[in-house]
Order: C-alpha cells, then structure tokens, then sequence
C-alpha cells in the first residue's frame, strides 16, 4: 500500500530526479524560523502555499483593488483575481525551464499580502504618512504580515513560512514595484524562481489592465493602434474570428495572444541566458549581477511602447487620477483620525499601542483593510447618520 501513496520523501526524490540542477529543491530549503515537524504527504512549499491561502491576508484580496475602486463595478480585477493570475502565469513559465512549481506557486500567492486598499495610490499615500515613522512598502509589510500579524497557531506568531518563500517576498520587485526601505535581511541567492514571479507578475499587471481598461472604455483599439504588439494581437484575433464574434471574445483573443507571445519569449530568453552563463546549481546564482528570467530585448522595446501607451492613456485618465485623489484623501483622513484618538481602534490594536508604536499599528489596522471596509469606516467617522 506505502508504494501507492506518494509520501513528502517521494515527492522530493521526484524534484531531484525531474528538476533542472539550478532548480531550489524543498529539500534543501534553508528551514522555517520556528523549528517544525515534517508533513507526511507534503514538501515544504506546498505546506506553505497552503497556509497563505487559509491565511486571512489572502482572502481580503478579493476586496482589494489594483486600479478602479471595489465599487466601480465588480467584474474588475482584484488583487485576488490578480494574484491566481500571475501564479497560474509563474507555473507555466518555472514548469517550461523544470523550476520548483510549488515555491513559484507559494511566492506568487503571497506576493500581494503587504499591499493596502485602493491599489498603489493606497501604498503611495501609506508611506507618506509613514515616512517620519519607520516608513511603509508592500513588500516589507508582506513578510511582516507572514512574520508576525497572522494568528492561526498557537506556538507561534505569523505562518511560519520556509526562507525561500520570505525572500520572495521581500525580494518581489518589478518596474512599477519597488522595494523602498532598505536591504533584506534573509542572504541568499536571487532564485530563478522568485525572478520567474517577478516577471510574471509584470506580464499579469500589463495586459490584464489592457482587459480592464478596454472593457471599461477608458482605452480603446485607436489609442493602442500603432504599438507593435497590439497590431499583432489584433490581427491574430481577426484571423481566429468571425464578423459576428462578440466583442468580449475578440479582446480575451487579444489579450490571451499577447500574453502567450510575452510568456513564449521570457521562456526562450531565459533558457539562454541560463546556458550563457553556465548554470549548474543554486549556489552559481550568488555570483551573478544580472537578471536571468527576463524578456528578449527585442521583446522589451515592444512593450516598452505598449506600457508607455498603457500610462498615458488608462493609468493618467482623469476618472483614474480622480480615483486615486480620492483613495488618498480618504485614507488620510482616517489615518489622522486615529491618530488624534487611537481609543477608536479595536480592542486587539488599542492593547498593542501600550507596548508597540502608535504610528506602526495604526498602518498594520490600515494596511489590512478592504476597499469596501476602509470606505465603511471613512462614513462612520464622517457622515452623521451612520451608524457606529
């Protein structure tokens, strides 16, 4: 019966028997800060892509936005539907050049826990009421979220994630997303499966806010018209398409071509550069200063036009602007509020001020709210009629 079962120890002589050399093998991992039993059944990245998925993080992401607000209609992306997004991209990208799955999967799932409400006007606006106060980015409040304000075990603080997942964390970086607050603290190698989230994060952000913004009406097939890769995508969804094909079909089309065409080049540019550069094992990755899971440069000067087209004409649209201008005034208010009378928090965060720093858990309380909520608690400070 044990050889039909597919046991922890069976599933990591499997990623050593199937893995490339340079792939992170769970059973190498560098252990989690809080010293635990093995799982029987489970590697140590599957155990921690399932604990960021219980974790109450994870869920608010359903009501956290990227760049229209919850409630400017709900068929929108989230940063949860993002998120699935941007692992399912990852998975098919660490499975092309035979990289741990399970860790790419667990960084990407947790990627976007740190980030606030209202997308990245919410985190502009957090670190500049933070900046005399230890400051505040997504990605260092991530790993504080899985490090410390989880409650679900009762020896420890936080999910108790292995450092691998950690780090990609605290190492998730693309163009539109910075880490601001210094260096890490957990050494190791720049993994080619954290470099695999990262990019597939940026093809996720780029071309589902194409979706987002064409379905709105605040882009359109003119403004796009010229861009190379658009004109590719749009005669690819001519050619699979007939004269009576809805319009909706027509642009998943669109989308799903350039999404294939970008996930295809990274493939290709990576295996590459991990030839070039004679690649043999996790440890060579220590002394390499360049980016191996990047996109061609040929690929790069086509969506450099195309992510130009996307910021002048969805991310600086007057209804967007107005958006976020309104996102960071409420935000704001309500952080001065509690500010001025931090008795109003909840009990669990009024008790931590008698010990921890005021600024730093009234941004924890912040961090952690929904769109909807952080609306909800903007009325109850503000409209006379709501109820408290």
């Amino acid at each position: 019966m044990a050889d039909k079962m597919l046991t922890r120890e069976k599933i990591e002589k499997n990623e050593h028997d199937i893995l490339a050399s340079y792939a992170m093998k769970s059973s190498e991992t560098k252990g989690r800060r809080q010293d635990e039993p093995e799982h029987s059944y489970r590697s140590a990245y599957q155990r921690d892509k399932d604990r960021i998925i219980y974790s109450t993080a994870f869920r608010r992401l359903e009501y956290k936005t990227q760049v229209f607000v919850n409630h400017e209609g709900d068929y929108y992306r989230t940063r949860l539907t993002h998120t699935l997004e941007v692992a399912q991209i990852a998975r098919t990208i660490a499975r092309a050049l035979m990289l741990n799955e399970d860790l790419v999967e667990a960084i990407a799932l947790a990627h976007d826990l740190g980030h606030t409400p209202f997308g990245h006007s919410g985190e502009d606006t957090l670190s500049d009421l933070m900046k005399d106060h230890g400051g505040f980015d997504h990605n260092t409040h991530g790993l504080r979220v899985v490090d410390v304000l989880e409650k679900r075990y009762p020896n420890f603080c936080g999910l108790n994630l292995t450092e691998e997942v950690r780090r990609g964390i605290i190492r998730h970086s693309t163009p539109f997303d910075q880490k601001r607050m210094g260096d890490d603290d957990i050494p190791g190698p720049y993994l080619l499966e954290i470099q695999v989230v990262n990019v597939s994060d940026e093809i996720a952000y780029d071309n589902h806010d194409l979706d987002d913004g064409l379905k709105s009406g605040l882009l359109n097939g003119e403004d796009l018209k010229g861009v190379s890769v658009w004109d590719e995508a749009v005669l690819f969804a001519e050619k699979n398409s007939s004269s009576d094909t809805d319009e909706g079909v027509r642009r998943a089309q669109i989308v799903r071509y350039l999404i294939d065409k970008q996930v295809s080049d990274i493939i290709s540019s990576a295996a590459k550069r991990i030839e070039k550069l004679d690649i043999r094992n996790v440890g060579d990755l220590e002394n390499v200063n360049e980016t191996i899971i990047a996109f061609s440069e040929d690929m790069n000067k086509k969506r450099s036009r195309f992510k130009e087209t996307l910021e002048e004409k969805l991310y600086k649209h007057y209804r967007v602007v107005k958006m976020s201008k309104k996102a960071s005034r409420f935000l704001r208010s309500i952080f001065e509020e509690y500010c001025k009378n931090p008795g109003q928090l909840p009990l669990q965060y009024s008790k931590r001020i008698e010990k921890e720093e005021k600024f730093r858990v009234i941004c924890d309380y912040m961090a952690g709210m929904t769109d909807r909520f952080a609306l909800d608690q903007y009325k109850m400070f503000y409209e006379p009629y709501e109820r408290v």
